[in-house]
This record gives C-alpha cells, sequence and structure tokens, in this order.
C-alpha cells in the first residue's frame, strides 16, 4: 500500500458567485417551456431554456429576486426558496445540494480545504486486507491518497509518479495511457469533472483545486468542454470496462464508500462476477504481483 503526499501548487479561489450565476443559467437553459407545461412560442423566444419571468413563477419568487440570485448574489437567500428553485428547475438531489453549497457557503469549509489529507492508520491496515480486491482511497480534488497492490497492477504503479500527479483528473485527461485504459474514457472524464465540480461547490475557496482547474483548463480542451457544462453528479457504484495492457478487457463493478468522518475521502473496490473471464485475469494480475505491475505502467 502506498499513500498520497502533500503538494503545495496553488492558485486563486474560484469566483463563487460566477459559479452560482453560470449554474443556474445553464439550468435553467436545458429546460423547454414544455416541460414544464408552458405554451412555447417557437421561433419567437430569444433564449434557449426558460425565460428568467417564467422560471421565477414556477418557484414562486419575484423576478427580481431570482434574477439577483441568477447574478450571483446568494446572500440571505432562505432554504425555502432555493428549494422551490430546486424544483422548477428539476434538480437532481446531487444539483440541489451543489446549488446550496454555491448559494449558502458554510465559512468553516474554508480552512480545512487547505490542509494535508491525512488517511486514517486503520483505513491503510484495511486496504492491505483487501487481497484480491483492486481498492484506493480518493479524496478531495480527485486526489489518489492510498491503495493497495491490486489497484496498482489494475491502474498502474502511482508509486512511480510524482506525487502531484496522484489524482485522476490529471491521469485521465492528461496521459494517453488512460485513455487507452477505460474502454469508455468519455463517461470516466465526465465522471471526474462532475466531481471536482462538486469540491467547486463545498470549497470554492480552495487554492488547489483552483490550480488544478487552471492547469486542465489550459492544458485539455476537452477537460474545458466538460467543464463549462457545469454538470455534477455523484456515482456510488457501477461497471466499469477497462482494456488492461497484460490480460486485455475487464468488467469490473465498483463501490464507494464515502467516510463518515467529515474527511472527504471514499474507498473505492472493484471485483469481478465470480467465475467471469475478468475474475480470471484479477487472479492472474494478483499471481504475478510486482512484475504485473511493472509491466502494466511500461506498457
Amino acid at each position: 500500500m502506498e499513500e498520497q503526499q502533500d503538494t503545495a501548487v496553488t492558485g486563486p479561489p474560484l469566483d463563487r458567485r460566477a459559479e452560482l450565476s453560470e449554474f443556474l443559467r445553464s439550468r435553467r437553459a436545458r429546460l423547454k417551456p414544455e416541460d414544464v407545461g408552458l405554451p412555447d412560442f417557437g421561433r419567437h423566444r430569444r433564449v434557449p431554456g426558460l425565460r428568467r419571468e417564467e422560471l421565477a413563477q414556477l418557484a414562486g419568487v419575484s423576478v427580481a429576486y431570482y434574477t439577483r440570485l441568477e447574478q450571483g448574489n446568494g446572500r440571505n437567500v432562505s432554504a425555502e426558496v432555493l428549494d422551490s428553485i430546486a424544483r422548477a428547475l428539476r434538480l437532481t438531489d446531487a444539483e440541489h445540494a451543489h446549488l446550496t453549497h454555491l448559494a449558502r457557503p458554510k465559512a468553516h469549509k474554508k480552512k480545512p480545504a487547505a490542509r494535508q489529507q491525512q488517511v486514517r492508520p486503520a483505513l491503510r491496515q484495511l486496504l492491505d486486507t483487501l487481497e484480491g480486491v483492486p481498492a484506493y482511497i480518493v479524496g478531495r480534488r480527485s486526489e489518489i491518497l492510498a491503495w493497495n497492490r491490486m489497484a496498482a497492477t489494475v491502474f498502474g504503479d502511482w508509486a512511480e509518479l510524482p506525487a502531484a500527479e496522484r489524482n485522476w483528473a490529471r491521469l485521465v485527461f492528461l496521459r494517453p495511457e488512460y485513455r487507452d485504459l477505460f474502454v469508455d474514457w468519455e463517461q470516466k472524464a465526465i465522471d471526474i469533472v462532475c466531481a471536482l465540480r462538486m469540491d467547486a461547490g463545498c470549497y470554492p475557496d480552495d487554492p488547489r483545486l483552483s490550480a488544478l482547474v487552471g492547469e486542465l483548463s489550459v492544458k485539455s480542451e476537452e477537460f474545458r468542454r466538460l467543464w463549462a457544462t457545469h454538470d455534477v453528479k455523484e456515482k456510488s457504484y457501477g461497471v466499469k470496462r477497462l482494456h488492461h495492457p497484460l490480460v486485455g478487457d475487464l468488467a469490473l463493478s465498483y463501490e464507494s464508500f464515502r467516510m463518515s468522518d467529515g474527511t472527504d475521502q471514499c474507498l473505492l473496490t472493484y471485483h469481478a462476477e465470480p467465475g467471469s473471464p475478468s475474475a480470471e485475469s484479477l487472479r492472474l494480475l494478483a499471481s504475478w504481483g510486482t512484475d504485473a505491475t511493472r509491466a502494466g505502467t511500461s506498457a
């Protein structure tokens, strides 16, 4: 098992008011009048999606009040009003939470975001006991904090990377081998950007997060495109399809377990259906051990 080390790269904080404004605009633009039972005047509409007046009416607030909110002024907005706007915009639970974080930020979250993320010793021990199961712990900013040997055999030996590169966003958007590893690379990229957006809502003052977003925006056109959508979501389980350089195709079910200790850390585990070709491939990778890890990262 390896553990992430701290990195001091920082940047200016994200503009929370701009984030709130752009998020509301993007959610309003995706709704069509017929989606909410309003008449559609076709070519006479000058804006995509709903007008501010229509959204305000659906939410039961004044147009002036909603306009101020969409301009980024969420000061003193009540939870009840946010709930009404979330219903009018048909937000998912994750989007509703994101809107709340942007409009009603918690002051106590500003300082902890900049601290080094520590993994509890018991969690590191747990990773080591999961023999044959690829597992790792990811924290804020998509940072890979700790992992076991099987995770290294499947995803590459992160111990060989500089500490700052042990980050899912940097790996997926900036390292070509991860395009080959993930069969559905686009979906993996979307998932990462959505998670970073959630982080941005919770920690808009995190200088390391803003530095990461700035770096990826400069270096990756695909990241810029996905970041501009303002999409947010949380995925706690599913199936990930990989193309491993040694054993070929893998279909692995993943589960994520969010820590309840306020660290914003998640434990992710991967397993194959018993008796499947993927299960046999995992068994082979486990038996090859370090050789498999080195061969996989050098391929």
